[in-house]
């Protein structure tokens, strides 16, 4: 083909005429003159600086690129848009090698840029409304008009085959509905979605175009599960997640959808599932979707027959019906009963879900009475077991106990529970050195206990000892050294708050450190019973037992340090047995203020003296 570079007759060279050159080479087959004619252009013009020449001119560069089986290239250079502003015969040309590259064996069903182009072209060819000229172009070639029916005929078959094509190869990709090729065909062919530049293996649209199409077809069942698929929890979509925030508008539609369709399908508990899912993808239950939430509510988890109920099933049921619809009473009534119902039919068999129920019923309906009193039946039970020793099924709360008094206050278990409870309170605040707290606890003990006040602080005083000293005989009677330490330490905090009336508790104390000091001596090293006397909890000269196993604690260990090698320790040990056996007088210091060898402090003992 000779072509004119001359330009129009008498001027120069355009950009304009050079691509016109261009086009009618590529479509007369003499592809030789394409490309200088192309790099002439490029040459003298640079690049195209009008929408129209720089569409033609990829085009071009695109077909010669495709020619040579370069599809990466072609791919990259073709335009997405303004294909109208291209030779028809050359986008023709290069949507028929791109779908006939597609068709050609050797796993083609994964090359996403070609299935783009090819999608975008015949698009364009195909558009009902003809923006390229298609027809106009068949038109030249066959040399004669083309009806309308032929031409819509012929429409027809080239939507069909490309279709066809497209849905072979995401078969043979196992491509599903979101990233299938088909899809982004159809999409494309509606509002021209693909680019060319973005797509990828994922797919050839975004995800959300995607979804958005299916839906609108009345596809939404086939999104639902293209997108489980991906994300298999749907406990987890949410508008706020990441992951699922640029679809939660259309999957929030398609789920309200499908739950229509299984209500209409007596699907109670799907039906509810799926409305719950759409609430938290951010949807808004119009009218009638409130309308469905209340008949599954009212039919989940049972028949008409009764013969396929099921408590389980009906109670989660009930929980989606009414988290969808809070403010609805008779949802709330509907699940507050049923769970009472349950709970009650289960009270002996399994008490935690028992239980559960009942607070459950609490929650939904706060002042349910049978809610209330169910869970009460439990708390006096609990509180039965742990009076006779036993462990309770849950732990018992003090204000629970209160509040079960406060409805019941002939309730004798939670009297006497809470009597229990504020007189280890005493013992344990006493001991600690908190004698207000204690004395308080004594006086919550007594009201418990149905003694009337006031409650005068002298009364109080000599029950919180009897209390201290009950306990304290009580860790005597296991006969460990910590039971007996304890002894010693409740029965000193007895003997200070009994005063000048500690005479028989005091005897009972001095026992009871005597004890300790004996099962050190038999049990334990001499330094454990030295460290017991240098506490001071006894006088010397006011048991001649204590005074001798102190003193044969200290002789012991001298002979220790002097086996060891401590001769200074040794001498110092047998010092201290000697002034404990010669006997201190109640006042003044036996040796002056010499150097405290053994390290006793007490403001009121003659035992300062040994030091």
């Amino acid at each position: 083909m000779q072509v004119d570079d001359t330009g129009e007759t008498g001027g120069a060279v355009t950009a304009g005429r050079l691509l016109n050159d261009a086009e009618r080479a590529y479509l007369g087959a003499d592809f030789g003159v394409v490309r200088p004619l192309l790099q002439r252009f490029q040459a003298e013009f640079g690049a195209p600086d009008t929408e129209d020449a720089a569409v033609r001119y990829a085009v071009l560069r695109a077909a010669l690129a495709a020619r040579v089986g370069n599809w990466p290239e072609a791919v990259r250079r073709c335009p997405d848009s303004g294909l109208d502003l291209a030779a028809t015969g050359v986008v023709h040309a290069l949507a028929v090698g791109a779908l006939r590259r597609l068709s050609e064996e050797g796993g083609r069903h994964t090359d996403h840029g070609t299935a783009a182009l090819a999608i975008v072209l015949w698009a364009h060819l195909l558009d009902e409304d003809d923006p390229g000229g298609f027809r106009a172009l068949l038109i030249e070639r066959r040399g004669a008009p083309v009806p309308d029916e032929l031409w819509e005929e012929a429409r027809r078959h080239l939507l069909g085959r490309v279709t066809d094509l497209l849905r072979a190869l995401d078969v043979r990709a196992g491509r599903d509905v979101l990233a299938a090729w088909d899809t982004a065909w159809e999409v494309e062919r509606a509002v021209l979605a693909v680019l060319l530049s973005d797509s990828g293996p994922d797919g050839l649209i975004p995800l959300v175009d995607a979804a958005r199409h299916l839906v609108s077809r009345g596809r939404g069942e086939a999104l639902l599960d293209a997108y489980t698929a991906r994300h298999p929890d749907p406990a987890t979509w949410t508008a706020g997640s990441p992951d699922h925030r640029a679809c939660a508008d259309v999957l929030a539609q398609a789920l309200a959808e499908r739950g229509q369709g299984r209500l209409r399908a007596k699907k109670w508990t799907e039906a509810l599932t799926d409305f719950s899912t759409a609430m938290r993808l951010g949807y808004s239950l119009g009218t009638g979707d409130r309308v469905a939430v209340l008949r599954a509510g009212k039919n989940v988890g049972r028949s008409r027959t009764g013969r396929d109920y099921s408590p389980t099933l009906r109670i989660h049921g009930l929980e989606l019906a009414h988290a969808l619809l809070p403010e609805d009473g008779s949802l709330a009534a509907e699940l507050t009963a049923e769970l009472v119902r349950q709970g009650r039919k289960v009270l002996d068999t399994d008490p935690r879900q028992s239980r559960n129920r009942f607070a459950r019923a609490l929650v939904v309906s706060p002042d349910d009475k049978d809610a209330r009193s169910g869970l009460d039946d439990h708390l006096r039970a609990d509180l039965r077991r742990a009076l006779d020793g036993a462990e309770p099924q849950e732990k018992i709360r003090a204000e629970a106990v209160r509040d079960l008094l406060r409805r019941d206050p002939d309730c004798a278990p939670a009297r006497r529970w809470l009597r229990d409870r504020d007189a280890e309170g005493a013992v344990a605040a006493a001991s600690g050195g908190d004698m207000t707290a204690a004395r308080s606890a004594v006086r919550r003990m007594l009201q418990y206990h149905g003694v009337e006040g006031p409650y005068g602080e002298e009364d109080v005083t000599r029950v919180l000892v009897d209390l201290v000293v009950v306990e304290a005989r009580s860790s005597e009677a296991e006969g460990t050294r910590t039971g007996r330490e304890r002894t010693v330490d409740l029965l000193g905090t007895a003997v200070g708050l009994a005063g000048p009336a500690s005479g028989r508790i005091r005897e009972e104390y001095e026992a009871a450190v005597l004890g300790l000091a004996e099962h050190l001596e038999a049990t334990a090293s001499p330094s454990d019973v030295i460290e017991l006397f240098l506490r001071d909890p006894m006088r010397t000269g006011v048991s001649a037992r204590f005074d001798q196993t102190v003193i044969a604690a200290y002789l012991r260990r001298a002979r220790t340090r002097e086996q060891e090698g401590d001769p200074g320790g040794a001498q110092r040990d047998r010092a201290c047995a000697q002034q404990i056996g010669a006997g201190l007088p109640d006042q003044g210091l036996l040796f002056g203020p010499a150097p405290r060898l053994c390290g006793r402090h007490h403001d009121d003992s003659g035992q300062e003296a040994l030091f």
